[in-house]
């Protein structure tokens, strides 16, 4: 009877250290399959989320039940598209987050995976790009920052192209490896023919499943919101910029409003 004690609690150790040290061993000893997961969003919603290429659900999407692997990842809406690829790790939680457009300039957006280990590890498209984490420079991409485990708002930004914040909570004893893509601000005047403009042209706003639409102070989700304007307002069109066009409202403010609430009038 001692020795049948002994031995079960022999068998309880070994599967504790299984559990804790190894995931490939907890799967060969035990059956224990290690899982990860992925959140998928996207400006604008409801785009349709792919993954290795099988159509899985709209934007916004979460599965926090996926094998540990790499995955391809595409988002289609209309005809604006993006595709890249997602490394999952065991017991963590994978994010991508993309302002869409149908060209790949205009496109933005991260991807952030957590693995084994501390800090950032911060990497963009185009590189060079300047960094900021909580108001502070930490000098261009790409780069590693040891920082302490918590919420950062982490700002990357480029000349000629669009800054992006991006807001993240580092856990403990783990390394989250943000991969930044920005978006051109405005294109070479150099090289392009300007029309001819004999009136300004306007936007009017859609039908929006909240009754109104956000205007923001930055092109992207993560701009604060300066005012609110209704189904069927006019607002001045200043600049469009994929996703986002920049508009002058009712009262005179300007700011940034997403491109699939709104129409073009006719001059």
């Amino acid at each position: 009877m001692k020795k049948a004690i002994v031995w079960f609690l022999i068998l309880i150790s070994l599967a504790a250290l299984v559990l804790r040290f190894s995931d490939q061993a907890a799967e060969l000893f035990l059956g224990i399959k290690p899982t990860s997961g992925i959140s998928v969003l996207s400006v604008p919603a409801d785009a349709t989320v792919y993954l290795n290429d099988q159509q899985v659900g709209k934007t916004p999407y979460e599965n926090k039940d996926l094998s540990v692997g790499t995955y391809n990842v595409k988002i289609e809406k209309d005809k604006a598209l993006w595709q890249g690829k997602v490394k999952l790790t065991p017991g963590t939680f994978g994010v991508v987050n993309r302002d869409l457009a149908t060209d790949s300039a205009s496109s933005s957006g991260e991807i952030l995976n957590l693995e084994k280990g501390k800090g950032f590890t911060i990497v963009s498209s185009p590189t060079e790009a300047d960094v900021e984490i909580d108001g502070k420079s930490y000098g261009k991409t790409p780069l590693t920052v040891d920082i302490n485990p918590g919420e950062h708002t982490i700002l990357v930004s480029h000349a000629n192209y669009l800054k992006r914040s991006i807001r993240a909570d580092l856990p403990s004893n783990f390394n989250l490896t943000v991969s930044v893509d920005l978006a051109l601000s405005e294109a070479d005047l150099t090289t392009t023919v300007a029309p001819v403009i004999t009136q300004t042209p306007e936007v009017l706003v859609k039908n929006t499943p909240t009754g109104f639409l956000r205007v923001r102070d930055k092109p992207n989700l993560n701009g604060k919101e300066i005012d609110q304007v209704k189904p069927g307002d006019k607002l001045v069109l200043l600049e469009e910029l994929g996703s986002w066009d920049r508009v002058r409202i009712p009262s005179g403010t300007e700011g940034f409003v997403s491109s699939v609430y709104v129409e073009k009038k006719s001059p």
